[in-house]
């Protein structure tokens, strides 16, 4: 094995080498790229500049040759996002040939439905399986009429069944104990249909690589593993990736933001296996997203989700060292009227910036979504709302506006009800079908709360999942749909018991969750983050509004002293040099 030598690798081209010459890392992300351990572990909080740390580690694996050709490197990711930005680092610090021959990125259920597609045959599946197809279990459950509290049970049964490896046989005996008939019935179905569904894939991989000429196979071709957010694993997902490299695998993540443990995902049992086989753990402490003021709000909750405490890497060159406040307000009208006050200072000052309006739950923003419906005076975007390409927007818009709510209602079979209003010309494109029936499953979503036809053709849109990411204007979305995006401002809404953390959550594991869910939505910001709480709350059974007890959660914000209150936000804002927040 050689030395490690500079990143600066004599195989990139010359536009790369302009490109790499321009950055220089830290420290922090140096001493990742030059590890010489096979199995490492990085705790990285938001902001820190891990994904430019794991193509940094990519380089330097490929420049020691601890990896060479035919072997190959798997970057392992959650999203198609993350997997995209991953792969666009590592093309600033390796070549695009070196890259083609040496590295594979790949989500993990992507390399789930590898594995199973290839070798699936040696636990029995011949290649009549269909591939999963949207959410089938969910259709299943809208073609018996099941209610929504119905539909999750039997879904929970299912993803509890399946989130264990075990093998068809075994996962219908699981759901005959459950005695629940629905979840059995549909397992059957799918098993007697040869239909696979995203919950089958890491189960049955799992599976395969249980065979040892399987393992071996992939061991030998993918000689490491770097694994982008391991809190977000399943102890599932987690053998899958053990069983191809233990021991030559980077775990790279933040326990801190571990919010899914609603899909199976358990951070602190991820975390204690990687560290029983780990070499070392690397820790970073800098953050360069956000300003001190956001980073001391962030700081304030760390007792409370076990997150380690962040200072700013240039905190210099934060021009008033942003800002954090926390606001009152009578009610969710009162709510809604001061965000939209806010939003419109901010944009009148800094038209191309991005304001994160934030809540745990869609629900708890209703009421501001009516008010910027009625009348925003600038651009807003709701991420609940899937953003369809310029050909099937106006096929979907045509075919939901020649339908009545009542049609809608009705309909046992909504697919093709909606595609029965598409030219069957256009259905001759696969793309198109498909974007429909995905349609079909969000418009009757829509239907079944209570939206009307024309509301529901109002929220079609056309464009590109990139436009919204980078669009200027106010952003809102849940804290959930936040995690790995970056906000220039965020406004956290709903910062009362019940809404934050959210009322199901009655467990001290649960309530941490929550508390991790909270400092995600705050680390969403750069600038600034103001967090807003009503004093009352609207109930579906009571007549007027009601007292709103406050978030559990504010007493470790407030007396931090992290959070001013709106008087002195307003005087910073009226203050502050705009010129210079712009151009930060």
């Amino acid at each position: 094995m050689r030395p490690p030598r500079s990143y600066r690798s004599t195989r990139c081209s010359r536009a790369q080498m302009a490109l790499v010459e321009r950055f220089e890392p830290s420290a922090q992300q140096r001493e990742i790229r030059d590890a010489l351990e096979q199995s490492l572990i990085i705790i990285a909080p938001a902001g820190c500049g891990k994904t430019e740390a794991l193509a940094l580690r990519v380089a330097g694996l490929i420049e020691r040759e601890v990896v060479r050709p035919p072997q190959r490197i798997l970057l392992a990711t959650f999203t198609n996002r993350s997997r995209e930005n991953i792969a666009e680092r590592v093309a600033h610090h390796v070549s695009p040939a070196v890259a083609a021959r040496t590295v594979t990125v790949q989500n993990l259920h992507g390399l789930s439905a590898r594995i199973v597609q290839a070798h699936g045959n040696v636990v029995g599946l011949n290649s009549d399986w269909e591939p999963p197809a949207a959410d089938w279990v969910l259709n299943q459950c809208r073609q018996r009429k099941l209610s929504r509290a119905q539909t999750d049970l039997v879904q929970e049964h299912l993803q509890q069944a399946k989130l264990v490896t075990r093998t068809d046989v075994e996962v219908a005996e699981y759901l005959a104990q459950t005695g629940h008939t629905v979840a059995q019935e549909i397992e059957q179905q799918r098993v007697a249909e040869h239909r696979l569904t995203y919950d089958d894939l890491p189960r049955l991989a799992d599976l395969v690589l249980r065979n040892a000429l399987v393992a071996d196979l992939y061991q030998h071709h993918f000689g490491y593993v770097i694994v982008d957010e391991f809190q977000d694993l399943t102890p599932q997902q987690a053998s899958i990736l053990n069983r191809i490299a233990l021991g030559r695998i980077t775990f790279a993540g933040d326990p801190a933001q571990g919010i899914y443990t609603f899909t199976g995902a358990e951070p602190e049992t991820v975390l204690a296996a990687a560290t029983a086989s780990s070499d070392r753990v690397i820790t970073f402490a800098e953050s360069h997203r956000s300003s001190p003021a956001v980073l001391e709000a962030v700081n304030a909750l760390a007792p409370l989700t076990g997150g380690t405490p962040l200072e700013s890497s240039r905190p210099e060159t934060w021009f008033g060292g942003g800002i954090a406040a926390h606001v009152e307000h009578a009610g969710y009208a009162e709510e809604a009227s001061w965000v939209m006050s806010l939003s419109s200072r901010i944009l009148a000052r800094a038209p191309n910036h991005r304001i994160g309006v934030l809540g745990r739950v869609k629900a708890r923003r209703s009421v501001l979504e009516n008010a910027l419906t009625s009348n925003a005076p600038f651009p807003w975007h709701r991420w609940d709302d899937p953003i369809f390409d310029s050909h099937v927007a106006p096929l979907l818009k045509s075919a939901v506006r020649r339908t009545t709510e009542s049609e809608l209602l009705a309909s046992e079979d909504l697919q093709s009800l909606l595609l029965s209003l598409v030219s069957p010309n256009e259905l001759q494109d696969p793309g198109t079908r498909e974007a429909l029936i995905d349609a079909a499953d969000w418009v009757d979503d829509l239907v079944r709360s209570g939206e009307t036809v024309k509301s529901i053709a109002a929220r079609i849109r056309a464009g590109e999942s990139d436009t919204l990411l980078t669009a200027p204007g106010v952003h809102l979305l849940t804290g959930h749909a936040g995690k790995g995006q970056q906000f220039d401002w965020v406004i956290v809404l709903g910062l009362e018991q019940g809404s934050i953390p959210f009322y199901r959550a009655v467990s001290q594991d649960a309530k941490r969750e929550e508390a991790r869910v909270l400092a995600v939505m705050l680390s969403r910001a750069r600038h600034g983050v103001f967090t807003s709480q009503s004093l009352t709350e609207s109930k579906p059974w009571e007549p007027y509004p009601v007292r709103a007890r406050p978030s559990e959660f504010l007493p470790a914000l407030v007396s931090s002293g992290a959070f001013s209150d709106w008087d002195t936000a307003r005087s910073w804002l009226n203050s502050v040099d705009w010129a210079a927040i712009r151009d930060r």
